[in-house]
């Protein structure tokens, strides 16, 4: 924990400065980090920043927060980011064994958002250095969700969800006993097609998928938000952020994307969270934890509101959170495959090779064909890896069969 010291002239907290390393700083999540330090400096010192194989953009990053070190995951890209970084004091580093000896370095939050599997053994490195974890990477939790609390709890590491849900829900639930807990309800906007008929969607063009009403997101989680997996995965993540059984977690419909999260508790009350759909509040509110976070993100005007409407998911048209639902009840190595055949049919979908439904007909098939693999719980980063890449397998075969 950060120790106590007299506040500084220009600092908005009465903290020491926060050691802050971003893993996955130039994508969406890590750019909305970026904003929220660049915006107090004074109250945080950034150790690291970490990239995949844009140079040009992690260097502006780190001038930008002033960070220790840059790792950028491409070793192709070094000599440009060695470049970029010429003068500033800033080192420079490449691979993907820098990029985890960077989430491991010495640091007091890592906000872990390097999406997909590659954030696996970054994000345990970070687990493993007794770090606040910032977690923006749903695959640790889905693909190996015992293995990160497992290790979370040995280190003494809080693990603090940034997705608005979860981070609602955890803000709900702090501090409260887990036993008063009934049911825990993630919310979902709809996505772009929650008016739409399921032939209107068997036509869906990737353009329109992407056209989310309330966030601006990467393309992945935009198309997980259009098929209703991004709240399979959610619940899949609640379980193992809140150590709640599958049949206490729900999802409702919420168009607006104002109440993130509702817990319901055993005598008979329903707390909600609230907050204008802005990334940057959730974020604000993991560096700052368990201090509350001024300034950051939009401000919600409740007098503003004409209504809240909310509605259970139609599975028929949204099959995909169905099958995750089945992932979960099923356990062993199931979740994992699930997250790796979503990755590789969303990849498909939006290089045209497939159609909008057939992403959720991939997972569900690629589970089905998974064979003995489903049983096997990953002890260890390597074994999820290898399940994950066993799953692709499985689930590139299956859109090469429809495209050939």
């Amino acid at each position: 924990m950060v120790a106590a010291r007299t506040a500084a002239a220009g600092r908005s907290s009465a903290l020491a400065p926060r050691r802050v390393s971003v893993l996955g700083a130039t994508g969406s999540i890590g750019t909305s980090t970026v904003a929220v330090l660049a915006e107090r400096l004074g109250d945080f010192l950034v150790e690291a920043v970490t990239a995949n194989a844009n140079a040009t953009q992690l260097a502006a990053v780190a001038r930008k927060v002033g960070a220790r070190v840059a790792v950028i995951a491409d070793t192709g890209a070094y000599a440009d980011l060695k470049a970029e970084l010429a003068g500033t004091g800033i080192a420079a580093a490449a691979g993907p064994a820098a990029i985890v000896e960077a989430a491991g370095r010495p640091a007091d939050v890592v906000v872990a958002a390097i999406v997909g599997a590659a954030g696996l053994a970054p994000t345990l490195a970070a687990v493993n250095g007794g770090a606040r974890i910032a977690l923006a990477n749903k695959e640790c939790l889905v693909s190996a969700g015992a293995l990160f609390m497992s290790a979370a709890k040995r280190a003494g590491a809080a693990i603090l969800p940034v997705d608005s849900e979860h981070n609602a829900i955890f803000q709900i639930l702090d501090g409260r006993d887990r036993a008063t807990v009934d049911r825990i309800v993630v919310t979902a906007s709809g996505g772009p097609f929650r008016t739409w008929s399921r032939a209107q969607m068997e036509r869906a063009t990737p353009a329109e998928a992407l056209r989310h009403p309330n966030w601006s997101m990467g393309p992945k989680i935009t198309i997980d938000s259009a098929t209703l997996m991004n709240k399979g995965l959610e619940l899949i993540e609640a379980h193992h952020l809140f150590g709640q059984p599958p049949e206490r977690l729900d999802v409702l419909i919420h168009p607006q994307s104002i109440v993130h999260g509702l817990v319901s508790f055993a005598d008979g009350y329903i707390l909600a969270a609230l907050s204008a759909p802005d990334m940057r509040t959730p974020i604000a509110h993991c560096l700052a934890w368990p201090e509350t976070s001024r300034g950051a993100g939009r401000r919600l005007d409740i007098g503003a509101l004409s209504s809240l409407e909310f509605s259970p998911p139609d599975l028929d048209r949204f099959p995909a959170l169905a099958i995750a639902r089945d992932a979960l009840a099923i356990g062993g190595a199931a979740t994992n495959i699930l997250s790796a055949a979503n990755e590789i049919a969303v990849t498909a979908f939006l290089a045209g090779r497939i159609g909008f439904l057939e992403i959720a007909r991939i997972v569900a098939e690629t589970l089905a064909g998974a064979g003995e693999l489903i049983n096997r719980d990953p002890a260890t980063i390597e074994e999820a890896v290898a399940l994950d890449s066993a799953a692709r397998r499985i689930a590139e075969d299956l859109v090469r069969s429809r495209v050939d």
